[in-house]
């Protein structure tokens, strides 16, 4: 007999949370509802919906019965409360950033992100004065050391982009508390198999689908999910989320949502207002990919650590940023958030330089030269010259970017024909 009340394992919500056979017709797998409205049943029910009175589906950009199937497939993962699917990584973090923050508001953010995550933080400091403070360092002690009174939300990624290393989530989140601020984190390269930040103290958590929760490459996406864990009210402001939204006959969105005010803060003004959404196919793909999700990360750890530790003994090679190897920086919290591994992303450095980094990448044969990380593929791209090209030197150097390093997403290929495609692409460098 089983337990029909236990929640059901992570493999098992990979599969089944969020989707059910289809009512009308008995299929299986989730209908790809490809439309733009949705018929009401009456003059009322429509005013209720439009007045957020009532749910229901409206206008596919702001909910699609694919897409919502997605959202209740990543929150159950997540251990959230709701999801938010949208259109990019890059239009989540957007999203957040906007909902919490108006002009002349602060934020801490990792002195280590991903390159378009700086470059949009950058954008918005100078067009709209939401105020980035870098932490100094990655220490819980760095992040709090960079809040003021202006500061209104913490920023890290669980796992950094690109050199792999593992954010202290519960020291940071200790530090969010303290101050009464919300704590975001950006959980891709993790993906919810690897860490679940919630259970790690954060209050949202964002995701670009188009890496490994996708895992093919076909589609963009990205999710906004919120842990219901922030208590808006208490700490004051956040007038998105605490004000009444005139447009919606005062609508106060914690008296009408409690559980999850961020979430529908996010809904409402992310894709009503905004209009980043979800295509209902790229949904599809997405949960499709979301399947296999344990299996597949399983492999990349395992093929990442294979494949960074020939490299990290390689004479050519000066240094590997791979914490799931002995005595790198960053081991012990990679050991303690992550101990299937450490995801399947990291850097390294060529003693040649950039020519040797630039030549290394050309020598590839089976790796493909691709901007985008975690797919089933293996991936190389040199981040000095485009995905983080917009930062200084310094701070290249301090994010394991520099001239002389490529980026590497190992995919779930064999780790011995990785390895024999890699030392005959190293043999190419002078």
């Amino acid at each position: 007999m089983t337990d029909s009340t236990r929640p059901h394992r992570f493999a098992t919500q990979a599969i089944h949370a969020g989707a059910s056979p289809d009512p009308a017709t008995g299929a299986r797998v989730q209908p790809i509802y490809f439309t733009n409205g949705f018929v009401f049943d009456s003059t009322e029910q429509a005013a209720d919906i439009f007045a957020v009175r009532k749910t229901g589906y409206s206008y596919s950009r702001g909910s699609n019965p694919t897409v919502a199937a997605l959202e209740r497939r990543v929150a159950a993962l997540e251990g959230a409360k709701a999801a938010i699917a949208v259109a990019s990584g890059q239009s989540a973090v957007l999203l957040v950033l906007m909902t919490l923050l108006r002009s002349g508001d602060a934020y801490v953010a990792s002195p280590r992100l991903f390159g378009g995550s700086l470059g949009l933080m950058r954008r918005l400091d100078g067009r709209y004065d939401l105020r980035p403070r870098f932490a100094k360092g990655m220490t819980p002690e760095d992040f709090e050391a960079a809040i003021t009174p202006e500061c209104r939300a913490i920023v890290c990624e669980s796992i950094v982009n690109p050199c792999g290393y593992v954010t202290d989530l519960e020291g940071v989140a200790a530090v969010a508390r303290r101050h009464g601020l919300p704590l975001v984190v950006d959980n891709t390269l993790a993906s919810p198999a690897l860490i679940r930040p919630i259970e790690h103290g954060a209050d949202i958590v964002v995701h670009s689908t188009s890496k490994f929760l996708g895992g093919s490459g076909q589609t963009i996406g990205g999710v906004i999910c919120d842990a219901g864990s922030f208590d808006w009210v208490k700490a004051g402001g956040y007038d998105l989320i605490n004000g009444p939204w005139p447009d919606y006959d005062g609508l106060v969105i914690p008296e009408r949502f409690p559980e999850t005010p961020f979430a529908v803060a996010c809904r409402l003004f992310g894709l009503r207002d905004l209009g980043p959404g979800l295509s209902p196919m790229n949904a599809f793909l997405t949960l499709t990919g979301i399947e296999t999700l344990p299996l597949r990360m399983e492999r990349h750890c395992a093929n990442a650590k294979a494949v960074a530790a020939f490299l990290k003994d390689h004479p050519k090679v000066a240094w590997v940023s791979y914490p799931g190897l002995p005595g790198q920086t960053g081991e012990e919290n990679a050991r303690r958030y992550t101990p299937q591994g450490p995801g399947s992303i990291f850097t390294v450095a060529l003693k040649g330089g950039e020519p040797a980094a630039l030549a290394f990448i050309a020598g590839l044969e089976l790796v493909s030269h691709l901007v985008n990380i975690g797919e089933i593929k293996s991936l190389a791209i040199h981040p000095a010259t485009t995905t983080h090209r917009q930062l200084p030197d310094s701070e290249k150097a301090a994010a394991f970017v520099g001239p002389e390093t490529v980026r590497l997403s190992i995919g779930l290929e064999n780790a011995e024909d990785l390895i024999a495609d890699i030392a005959q692409a190293l043999d190419r460098v002078d």
